[in-house]
């Protein structure tokens, strides 16, 4: 059978830009807001776990918020002509992406999109106003799904992965390799909602997650190499040793107000991880704000009752004047 058409987005957006490593999508609702950016993972499922489906929609929900101006990192499956393309290569065209949107945005980092995220940050302090962390890995030398895989398997099992696919890490591949098929628990405990009462609405959230689910990215290899390598098998992002864009990452320089999420039930960046990712950034007590929701982790940036509570939180945080909130507690 060929494969469906692939799923539409939720919410209305336009291209805004076509860079070699992603499409940038605005979602935006009108001009002169404070621009928002969402940095989602470039791993194995594409950018659409922002913008799933109506009410499991990260974007709606900020749009819900008055957060008005949103843009979303569309990575791009790797073709062959990607098989060498780099952190830094996604770090410069991220910065491209945000030079062009006008600085200083909102950064917000999903999942593996908040390294990433992390790394923009402290490489261009002045480039980011706030920035939001959710279910993100940063300091793996607490256990995890992600690291535990990566270091039960020794290196040269992931060069060869490179090597069978000529430079690119297939994504359909990956998914047989990493990942454990969803029961109809899982993906109710993902959207948070019930889709057993055999409605077409169920029938049809259940349709649209298994074809997610299956709708995989293929990834360059050098970018594989130095993801698994650097990030889940040497730390070294937490460890202060990660180079980006000729510099070496210093955490401490991140000084910019920082909303942390956290997921109790996440195993795959579990809750204690993604919230032991504060203390190692500069950020002052009186600007950091964390929140751990009783979900997995796909709950995080899916889950109905999530984007209710925890994201409505957040666009009100990301509204707020904290610089009198800082004038008020200094005095």
């Amino acid at each position: 059978m060929p494969d469906p058409a692939p799923l539409a987005w939720t919410t209305p957006n336009t291209i805004a830009l076509q860079l070699p490593s992603m499409r940038l999508r605005d979602f935006s609702r009108g001009p002169g807001e404070q621009p928002l950016v969402i940095c989602v993972p470039y791993a194995l499922h594409g950018a659409l776990i922002a913008d799933f489906a109506p009410d499991h929609s990260l974007v709606e929900a900020l749009q819900r918020g008055g957060v008005n101006r949103i843009y979303v990192t569309d990575w791009r499956s790797a073709a062959p002509d990607m098989r060498y393309l780099s952190i830094d290569n996604y770090l410069a065209d991220l910065n491209v992406a945000i030079d062009g949107i006008g600085v200083p945005v909102d950064l917000v980092g999903l999942c593996q999109g908040g390294w990433l995220s992390i790394l923009y940050a402290a490489r261009f302090p002045d480039k980011v106003r706030r920035l939001v962390l959710a279910g993100s890995p940063v300091d793996v030398s607490l256990p995890s799904q992600i690291s535990n895989m990566v270091r039960a398997l020794p290196r040269p099992a992931f060069e060869q992965l490179v090597l069978q696919g000529d430079g690119i890490v297939s994504g359909k591949h990956m998914l047989r390799i990493w990942s454990i098929p969803f029961s109809l628990h899982d993906v109710e405990a993902a959207l948070q909602t019930d889709l057993g009462d055999g409605s077409e609405r169920a029938k049809s959230l259940l349709a649209r997650f298994e074809q997610w689910d299956s709708e995989t990215l293929d990834l360059p290899g050098t970018y594989y190499l130095e993801v698994t390598d650097w990030i889940f098998r040497e730390n070294r992002i937490a460890e202060g040793r990660f180079v980006a864009l000729g510099r070496t990452i210093d955490l401490g320089a991140v000084t910019v107000p920082l909303f942390v999420l956290a997921g109790e039930r996440d195993v795959i960046v579990p809750c204690d991880q993604a919230l032991a990712t504060a203390p190692l950034l500069g950020t002052p007590p009186a600007r950091l704000q964390r929140a751990a929701e009783p979900c997995d982790h796909l709950g995080l940036f899916m889950g109905r009752n999530t984007l209710r509570q925890s994201w409505s939180r957040i666009a009100r945080w990301l509204q707020s004047d904290i610089d009198s909130l800082d004038a008020r507690i200094s005095a």
